[in-house]
């Protein structure tokens, strides 16, 4: 893979594509590997099939062995979030079962308002939704991004946005000094 200034190497060409194709209001969800695996999980009934719901029409992107923050902050670097909708960033809550038995907000939903502040300057409100409806809506995404991230309930999905003309950098124009 070559490597590109400025781009994070957490960020593979077909991250990169699958950013650079998608346009406003498109939906990006990151996931942890045992949601789709079926393997050894806190949950039982977590699992999160990726293939399937990529068999009607999202993409499926290979991010294994990456954290969920780490590549958020990278992602965040080159994707503009949707200011038109209340929050563009969804999580999965926690099911009552898991609240019983005192699982309270996850530990990385922390750690993801941080990075969503630093990159968009601005609090970013995580809409919690129900893990069906969580489902659901992942169906309907642009791309499922697969992590190798192992937080409980660190599925997250991000809207879109725009990037305004005053706010792309220009290149120096020839003939001029920078």
């Amino acid at each position: 893979m070559g490597r590109l200034k400025g781009i994070s190497p957490l960020l593979s060409p077909d991250l990169l594509h699958t950013l650079s194709s998608m346009g406003h209001g498109d939906e990006l969800v990151m996931m942890d590997p045992r949601e789709e695996e079926g393997g050894v999980d806190v949950l039982a009934d977590a699992n999160f099939p990726t293939a399937s719901m990529c068999k009607d029409g999202a993409k499926q992107v290979r991010a294994d062995g990456h954290s969920i923050p780490a590549l958020l902050e990278a992602i965040l670097t080159l994707m503009p979030l949707d200011t038109y909708c209340w929050s563009p960033v969804s999580v999965m809550d926690v099911t009552d079962k898991d609240r019983c038995r005192g699982l309270t907000d996850p530990p990385v939903w922390p750690q993801y308002k941080r990075l969503l502040k630093e990159a968009e300057q601005r609090d970013i409100p995580l809409q919690t939704m129900e893990r069906f409806d969580f489902y659901d809506r992942a169906r309907k995404a642009f791309a499922i991004v697969q992590t190798g991230e192992t937080a409980l309930y660190g599925n997250i999905i991000l809207k879109m946005g725009v990037i305004a003309e005053d706010s792309q950098t220009e290149p120096p124009t020839a003939g001029k000094s920078a």
